[in-house]
């Protein structure tokens, strides 16, 4: 029995994912679980493991290619398996469907937790359920709920009627990134045209020839070939990480009225404890820096400051305070920037926090984050000290009220005691969404974290 499988939805709305790499060709025989190709979503590079034992029958997409949700990317001959006619009765929902066992999704593991549950996220496009279906002789992968119920694959590779012309098209065209883009340039409509390509994919070649035909002024057949590469210049598509970011990014800066807030702060009593810390033998195995000190400052002035851990719910007309901090902390990584989360950071001890930074930033570089911990952010930090960075105007992650700069920490002369001295000093910006938190609130939160951090002793008369 042939087994398709279809790209699953690995959580929080993304609507497609590339092929990053098979870890197995035609002909293999691969076990229940076993990692068979690993995907590169918006937000991180997933593993995919099987969910049938038995041989690769078909690879659907080539590495590179972008496959959308719901779209099948893999076909595997199985021994029983199944029921033919539980198989048969996917549909678009997928409710019928049988499900494999998808073991390692991290945004599956997570997605009936309460912070999940509790966070509203806006804007978050639909997606298809997947469905792991029989493969049928048709030339067309995707199941239509209206259509009959496909038939399981024989050896005799027979013609197929063309579908009947009530059933309901797809929810858009089969195409690439690149495709569409030249569709939309060349102002042809993708819902119009038969694909040329494997299973009904609209190609470039048919995108120009429907071009070619139209009438004069409503699209334009390309002229000259796309730019040559050359040493003066070059060309990345923009994709994954990057496109992510800048969509997130103009979301939140013409969505959230910004408001950004600055506070010089003398750390040099904060400086001293860590060095006591870096000496404390029974901290050796912790490397508590001056983000894990902040990170505290910051979840204990949430605690008297409970507007700025808190979210718009545009669609329910409703602002939504968390009783949990899930920590965002801004990583720069080779694939561009992420913002993982701490779940619950709140409730950590200075150690534990630290060896939950250290952890994240070491997964986040590799781009192992789990999709889970891409998303349900309530509020984030971001280090541009680390670049040498005195002060910014940060952005909101999307769906959070604030987001905390860390400047780098110098050595500076300044008043001290009635004279002057060099001292530790650091300046902090925070941004939050005006609608949301008010300037006293902002700026108290800010004052807070001031305080802690030129005298953390004082943290134990805020908790």
């Amino acid at each position: 029995m042939l087994l398709d499988f279809r790209l699953p939805d690995l959580g929080e709305g993304l609507t497609e994912s590339e092929i990053v790499n098979w870890h197995v060709g035609v002909g293999d025989t691969v076990t229940l679980n076993q990692v068979i190709a690993e995907v590169e979503t918006a937000k991180a590079i997933v593993e995919l493991p099987s969910p049938y034992a038995g041989i690769v029958a078909r690879l659907y997409a080539e590495p590179g290619v972008t496959v959308n949700v719901g779209e099948p990317i893999v076909s595997f001959e199985v021994e029983g398996g199944a029921a033919p006619d539980a198989a048969a009765r996917s549909t678009d929902s997928g409710a019928d469907a049988p499900q494999p066992n998808l073991v390692g999704y991290g945004a599956r593991a997570e997605s009936g937790t309460p912070q999940r549950r509790a966070r509203r996220a806006v804007g978050e496009a639909p997606v298809v359920p997947a469905a792991e279906t029989v493969s049928t002789t048709t030339t067309a992968p995707a199941p239509l709920a209206s259509a009959p119920a496909p038939e399981t694959t024989t050896q005799t590779p027979a013609p197929t009627p063309s579908r009947p012309s009530t059933a309901q098209p797809a929810e858009r065209p089969r195409s690439t990134p690149p495709v569409r883009k030249l569709a939309h340039d060349l102002g042809v409509d993708l819902a119009q045209l038969m694909g040329t390509g494997e299973h009904g994919l609209i190609t470039r070649d048919d995108v120009e020839a429907a071009a070619s035909v139209m009438p004069s002024g409503v699209g334009t057949v390309p002229n000259q070939p796309a730019p040559e590469p050359s040493a003066r210049q070059t060309r990345t598509p923009i994709r994954s990480v990057r496109k992510h970011t800048a969509a997130a990014m103009v979301q939140s800066a013409f969505t959230a009225p910004h408001v950004t807030e600055f506070l010089a702060v003398d750390v040099t009593a904060t400086m001293e404890l860590l060095a006591r810390l870096k000496q404390d033998r029974a901290l050796t195995e912790h490397r508590i820096g001056i983000l894990a000190i902040v990170a505290k400052a910051l979840c204990i002035a949430l605690t008297r400051n409970p507007s700025l851990n808190t979210h718009w719910d545009e669609a329910a007309q409703e602002i939504v305070e968390f009783h949990y901090v899930n920590l965002g902390i801004a990583a720069a990584t080779p694939r561009g920037l992420v913002v993982p989360n701490i779940p619950d950071a709140g409730d950590l001890t200075l150690p534990a926090l630290a060896d939950a930074l250290a952890l994240l930033t070491a997964t986040a570089r590799e781009g192992r984050t789990e999709p889970a911990r891409l998303a349900g952010g309530t509020i984030s930090i971001t280090n541009i000290g680390v670049f040498g960075i005195d002060a910014g105007t940060p952005i909101l992650n999307p769906g959070e009220a604030a987001i905390l700069a860390m400047g780098a920490v110098r050595r500076e002369p300044r008043e001290h005691d009635g004279g002057i001295a060099l001292r530790d000093v650091m300046t902090l910006s925070l941004s939050f969404d005006h609608r949301l938190v008010d300037g006293e609130q902002g700026s108290r939160f800010l004052a807070d974290i001031g305080t802690m951090l030129r005298d953390p002793a004082r943290a134990l008369a805020m908790v």
